[in-house]
């Protein structure tokens, strides 16, 4: 069979299997060994495919995602999200919108501790939506708020998605990390944005806000020295990133340790049941990982050997689009899929073929890879995959439905896409930190 039509058939066969419900993993493993039995054999894909996992998963900048994934755990069973929120509603709580405000800045500055947006989206849903509603939030608005706050949490350092994408495509992991902190900060300012846009369009929704009760400013400035945990690990994660102090893994690894220990002071008496479920949830989330990008790597390797991926690159290229045209059209595409995919897939699946094209029109890999992370990013709160909503309805209110979060989430995903053009305009954006990175 011709290699190039066996490639085709391998991903119509992986997409069939992706909508009978097979996991995305094992898909593409199965997939992978199929196709290469196919062309070299029995023994010798079993053997590629097993070397192939393996140097894959052993890559040592891979150590740093189940650290990022502990962190987030650790943080969150020690309280720093609460601490953080009540710290940032006394300084905004009294503005027009600004629980809602103080929700998305919490979701930022959590985000400085979590590399998933999943964990940042459902901590906040359990913490913020309900004080949100006792100011007379919307459930829609509100959920909808945490829910897309949590999409900050996989660009700002520590960022799971970065790490991945680094791993993949064979970009500086430090740099990718630092290049996600200003955009970041952008989508931030705009969701902030459009909670105050919300407060004065439809002040339906946001019925008594306003109305917390004042602070004075040792009141204030004290709440913010409560929060010390967040600014030491922002330290150590991008002071040490930036600086040349620390490499990704090391910086994962002493933040890590320092939550685990704080932890071991501060809930002594329930340290047990904490860690037990911390280190549970850790293990879980990274196989889930890592089973993905293993199946991917093996995929991969098959497309490789069809030579389908160069065929792709060679004939984009040849239609001499421009680049601009090109990545709006690709960040479209990674939207679109968002409404299938999960990110993790959408990365292992899409690198193969768009890399070789971005390679070819010598475009900034790091400007490129933001602008994709962003675009991934939407489909975290966009029907029907979502899955920051689904994070956010696991733990809310018995009166919310899923469709009501979906709803929430409408005016910040058109945030989302606002965040993606202003990146796709001005580059300089996404760059300027890397380049100033020490030892970079």
């Amino acid at each position: 069979m011709d290699l190039f039509v066996l490639g085709i058939l391998g991903i119509v066969a992986l997409f069939v299997l992706l909508i009978v419900g097979l996991h995305i993993g094992v898909a593409l493993a199965l997939v992978g060994i199929g196709g290469m039995i196919a062309i070299v054999g029995f023994q010798p894909s079993l053997a590629t495919a097993s070397s192939t996992i393996y140097y894959k998963l052993a890559a040592f900048d891979l150590i740093t995602i189940p650290l990022f994934i502990l962190m987030g755990y650790l943080a969150s069973a020690g309280g720093i999200s609460t601490a953080v929120f009540v710290a940032l509603n006394r300084w905004v709580g009294r503005v027009k919108g600004g629980v809602g405000i103080a929700t998305v800045v919490s979701c930022t500055a959590f985000g400085a501790v979590t590399g998933s947006s999943l964990v940042t989206a459902s901590v906040f849903a359990r913490i913020c939506a309900p004080e949100m509603r006792k100011f007379g939030y919307d459930k829609k608005l509100a959920y909808g708020i945490c829910a897309s706050g949590g999409m900050i949490g996989m660009l700002i350092p520590p960022s799971i998605l970065m790490v991945i994408y680094a791993v993949l495509s064979g970009e500086s992991t430090g740099k990718l990390l630092v290049a996600g902190i200003t955009p970041g900060l952008i989508l931030m300012i705009l969701f902030s944005a459009t909670v105050r846009l919300l407060a004065y369009l439809k002040p339906d929704l946001l019925r008594h806000d306003g109305s917390a009760p004042a602070y004075s400013w040792r009141e204030k400035f004290a709440s913010l020295a409560k929060c010390w945990q967040i600014w030491f690990v922002a330290i150590v994660i991008f002071g040490g990133i930036f600086g040349g102090i620390f490499n990704p893994t090391e910086a994962a690894a002493v933040a890590s340790s320092f939550l685990f220990i704080l932890l071991l002071f501060t809930k002594f008496r329930d340290i047990y049941a904490l860690l037990k479920e911390t280190f549970l949830e850790t293990a879980s989330t990274t196989s889930m990982i890592f089973l993905v990008m293993g199946g991917a790597s093996v995929f991969s390797q098959f497309l490789v050997m069809t030579g389908l991926t160069q065929d792709f690159a060679d004939t984009i290229v040849g239609l001499e689009l421009s680049p601009l045209f090109l990545i709006v059209v690709l960040s479209v595409f990674y939207i679109i899929l968002g409404c299938f995919l999960d990110s993790i897939s959408m990365l292992c699946i899409t690198i193969p073929f768009f890399n070789p094209i971005i390679a070819a029109y010598q475009m900034d890999p790091i400007w490129y890879a933001v602008v994709v992370v962003m675009s991934i990013e939407a489909g975290l709160i966009t029907p029907p995959v979502g899955l920051n909503v689904y994070g956010a309805y696991a733990v809310a209110d018995k009166d919310v439905t899923l469709e009501d979060i979906f709803i929430g989430v409408w005016p910040f995903l058109i945030a989302v896409w606002i965040a993606i053009a202003i990146l796709i305009l001005f580059p300089g954006i996404s760059t300027v930190l890397p380049g100033m990175m020490f030892g970079n």
